[in-house]
């Protein structure tokens, strides 16, 4: 009997341990995920774009397809590389944390520069050319958005694995990257089929419905072209703010803090000013300079990108093309 009290009290103890460690995986999981706002919110923002223009009854499964691309991104090809990184080169995780906060300034930027100049990246007539509704326009949609989503998918694996201390077991970090894929995908691609149904459920109550319910659904018919240039605004900001962050702090991890210092320094002064909510307001002050020097950044990178980065990946995809060709 003493055996199996013993048993049963080491059993418990285990079970304590592994209720701690899930524990311990599901808040680093909504710390990392809470990290990678800015590039979740463009996901979000960026593909309602690529159902546009097809028929009702092709968005939901256009959705699915996109987000079954998300998932494989993120499982099977980002979460192995992310864990080899951490094994092998952790040195390797601040700079190219820093080139996707620099691809996130140069995202905001682009759309901040499209109000002036007219032309947008994320277009999805740009990235697709379609010529008509069908099957053949449908998979050049699906996978440009995948393309697209492999990119933000890269920055917030990166930004999550850039959370969880440097000492946690490797199959800790697996378990947290895993439970922020997943968890992220289902927000996002959650969130982007009410979208797109919205307008659908909408004039559905409009007029199958009367009375208060009929309202309800004309105010959802009125309210989404403002949420949708609300949620790019937003995305916009997001982007700017988390990127410049991420520059800014990586800079500072590499032996440069002044910025890191100078931002600080005035955050700080603003919030023993403002007196209350000393916290948030240094935060909000934090966060606006980040976004600053993040649109500064993108910005400076748009002519870089333009005339060197493009012309340069086109001459090697076309180099590629002529060695492949018989």
């Amino acid at each position: 009997m003493s055996g199996l009290i013993a048993l049963l009290d080491d059993v418990a103890a285990i079970s304590k341990v592994a209720a701690a460690s899930l524990d311990d995986v599901a808040g680093q999981a909504a710390r990392a995920g809470a990290k990678a706002a800015g590039a979740l919110i463009d996901d979000a923002a960026v593909t309602p774009k690529y159902v546009h223009g097809f028929d009702a009854s092709r968005e939901l499964p256009i959705v699915w397809k996109i987000a079954r691309g998300s998932i494989f991104n993120k499982l099977v090809i980002l979460l192995p590389v992310a864990l080899l990184l951490s094994a092998f080169a952790p040195w390797l995780i601040t700079p190219l944390l820093m080139i996707g906060g620099s691809y996130l300034c140069f995202e905001g930027a682009e759309k901040v520069a499209h109000v002036f100049v007219g032309s947008d990246k994320h277009d999805s007539e740009k990235h697709t050319h379609p010529h008509g509704p069908g099957a053949a326009l449908e998979e050049r949609r699906v996978a440009g958005a995948i393309k697209t989503d492999f990119i933000l998918s890269a920055e917030i694996m990166t930004i999550a694995l850039s959370t969880i201390p440097v000492n946690d077991s490797l199959w800790m970090k697996g378990a947290i990257l895993f439970i922020v894929a997943i968890g992220i995908t289902v927000t996002v691609y959650g969130a982007v089929a009410l979208i797109v149904k919205a307008d659908d459920v909408g004039v559905y109550l409009a007029t199958e419905h009367d009375g208060a319910v009929a309202r309800l659904g004309r105010g959802i018919v009125k309210v989404m072209p403002g949420l949708m240039r609300t949620l790019t605004i937003v995305g916009t900001a997001a982007m700017l703010w988390v990127g410049g962050n991420i520059v800014v702090h990586g800079l500072a991890d590499l032996g440069w803090p002044s910025i890191y210092d100078w931002i600080h320094h005035i955050a700080v002064g603003v919030a023993d000013i403002a007196a209350r909510f000393h916290r948030t307001v240094a935060w909000i002050v934090t966060a606006f300079f980040d976004g600053v020097l993040g649109l500064m950044l993108g910005l400076a990178l748009i002519p870089v990108v333009g005339f060197l980065i493009n012309p340069a990946i086109g001459a090697v995809k076309q180099a590629i093309g002529k060695s492949d060709a018989p």
